[in-house]
């Protein structure tokens, strides 16, 4: 039985680990940079890829939206209050080329740029302010960070201000300021209702002014709610004039009797 020669079994083994190198499946969200002798080709993909062995290279890059959660940052605003802040960040590599070329690690380089300019701008602003104009926030450091990573070929789509830990103190002074703001509140609604409750009496005595007759149909108005409960007293308010009127006539329906001389 002849021998299986051993030369073209190391052959054939050889063969298979050039082909294996030489063929690249690239999924539909990947790019591979090339590199031929050290030098940039391009970007290729997705699909089927054939290298020249031990000639080229080539670098994965991934095309997805990374999402970067930014770690809690000490920030002292503008107002002088220390706070903590996080934010996520959402990129993705546009132009495959420069981000193998033109920075080291772009991911790192992203991250890096995130951290420093997120303390840089949240350090220009006041506390309210932070608090109150959250978007418009979100938007300064979405441009600012996007026009930094530009030339690296990323592309800064969304950076969203996630919490705000504010230290024990400050959480305190908010919370009466808040409670005096409800406090204050509180007392120019009723303040109000008394003003349009004044008004409305205002309004109802010149109508009972103009009419003396509805001051009569308003007396038999309550005399009728207070006789629906049963009330074994009742208290008829006798209007001041009425008054006035019987106290003028017994005066002058008065006999003045001459003194008796016995």
């Amino acid at each position: 039985m002849p021998a299986f020669p051993v030369g073209l079994v190391v052959i054939v083994f050889f063969g298979l680990i050039l082909l294996f190198n030489m063929i690249k499946v690239l999924k539909e969200y990947e790019r591979g940079v090339i590199f031929r002798l050290g030098r940039l080709i391009g970007a290729k993909g997705p699909g089927l890829i054939i290298l020249i062995p031990i000639v080229d290279k080539m670098v994965r890059v991934d095309l997805r939206v990374i999402t970067y959660d930014v770690p809690p940052q000490d920030v002292i605003t503008k107002d002088n209050v220390s706070i903590k802040v996080n934010a996520v960040l959402y990129f993705q590599v546009l132009e495959p080329n420069k981000a193998i070329v033109s920075v080291a690690n772009f991911f790192e380089a992203t991250s890096q740029i995130a951290q420093t300019t997120l303390r840089s701008v949240l350090g220009q602003v006041e506390l309210d302010d932070l608090l109150a104009n959250r978007e418009k926030i979100n938007a300064d450091l979405q441009k600012i960070i996007d026009d930094q990573t530009e030339p690296w070929g990323i592309k800064v789509s969304v950076v969203e201000v996630k919490n705000v830990d504010l230290p024990p103190e400050m959480q305190r002074a908010m919370a009466k300021q808040a409670e005096a703001e409800r406090e204050r509140r509180s007392k120019v609604i009723h303040a109000d209702g008394e003003f349009q409750a004044s008004q409305k009496l205002a309004d109802a005595a010149t109508v009972i002014a103009s009419a003396p007759s509805a001051m009569q149909l308003r007396f038999l108005q309550t005399l009728t709610e207070v006789a629906a409960e049963k009330n074994s007293t009742l208290i008829f308010p006798v209007p001041i004039d009425l008054m006035q009127t019987i106290s003028n006539y017994f005066e002058s329906n008065t006999v003045v009797k001459p003194p008796d001389n016995g």
